[in-house]
C-alpha cells in the first residue's frame, strides 16, 4: 500500500521512521520520502508500507508427538504419534521429510516393522515406486517365512519375514516409527540380509537418542527425522 500524504513542515529532518499496526495485528515499518518546492513552500511525502516478518511458519512436527507418561508400564515416557497421523498436513509433511532424508537412491523394496511402521512405510514404497515387505510378530504370516528371536529388557521376542518377499541384490529400506534400544532394528537387518537384501538406509519417523539404538545398527546407515 503507498499512503499519498501532502504536508506543510519545512522540517524535513523532523520526519522520522514510525511503526504504525494495522487493524489484523500486522506490524508495518514506514519509511517516508518526500520532496520539497522551494518556490511554493509545498512539500509532498511518500510513506510506503512495507510488511516485515510474514513469511510463512515452518510447520514443527513436534508439536504433533503426544508424550504418555507410564506406558506401557510405569517409568516408560511413551511418544505418540497418533496426533500426528490424524492431522493431514502433518501427516504429509512427515512422509516429506522422511523421503528427504532417503534422498535419490534406488530402493526395491521398503521393510517396515509390526506395527506402527506400518503407517508410513507404504507411503514410502509408494513414493519410492518400491514394494513393501512386512516384518511380523510369530504366528502373523500365513506363508514360507524366516524367524528371528532376539532380547528384551524382560524375556525374548520373535519376528518373521516371508522367504520370498525379498530376493538377492534388493536394495531394502528399514523403516519404523521409532528408533528406540535398536532390538527390533538389528532383527529385522538379520532377517533381510538373510534373504540377500541389501540394506540402504534405516529410516526413522522418532529417534530416541539417549537410549543409543545406533549402537545395535554399526555399519548401516541410519537416519531419523525427529530427535528426542
Amino acid at each position: 500500500m503507498i499512503l499519498l500524504a501532502f504536508l506543510f513542515i519545512r522540517d524535513l529532518d523532523r520526519i522520522q521512521t514510525c511503526n504504525l499496526l494495522s487493524r489484523n495485528q500486522m506490524r508495518y515499518s514506514v519509511a517516508p520520502r518526500g520532496l520539497y518546492f522551494p518556490q511554493t513552500g509545498l512539500q509532498i511525502y511518500f510513506f510506503l508500507n512495507l510488511p516485515q516478518n510474514n513469511a510463512p511458519k515452518m510447520m514443527d512436527l513436534n508439536t504433533y508427538i503426544r508424550d504418555i507418561k507410564d506406558f506401557p508400564k510405569p517409568g516408560v515416557l511413551f511418544k505418540d504419534i497418533t496426533p500426528l497421523l490424524k492431522e493431514p498436513k502433518a501427516f504429509a509433511k512427515a512422509a516429506e521429510g522422511l523421503m528427504k532424508l532417503i534422498g535419490d537412491q534406488a530402493i526395491d523394496k521398503v521393510v517396515g516393522m509390526e506395527s506402527r511402521g506400518f503407517f508410513l512405510g507404504p507411503i514410502l514404497a509408494s513414493k519410492l515406486g518400491a514394494g513393501f515387505v512386512p516384518v511380523r510378530k510369530a504366528g502373523k504370516l500365513p506363508s514360507e517365512k524366516i524367524s528371528k528371536t532376539y532380547g528384551l529388557e524382560y524375556g525374548t521376542d520373535t519376528l518373521e519375514i516371508h522367504a520370498d518377499s525379498i530376493v538377492k541384490g534388493d536394495k531394502v529400506l528399514i523403516h519404523d516409527d521409532v528408533l528406540a534400544t535398536g532390538g527390533t532394528a538389528k532383527a529385522t537387518c538379520e532377517l533381510v540380509e538373510a534373504l540377500g537384501g541389501e540394506i540402504v538406509q534405516c529410516n526413522f519417523l522418532i529417534e530416541l537418542d539417549f537410549l543409543n539404538g545406533r549402537d545395535q545398527l554399526k555399519g548401516k546407515v541410519v537416519q531419523g527425522l525427529l530427535h528426542y
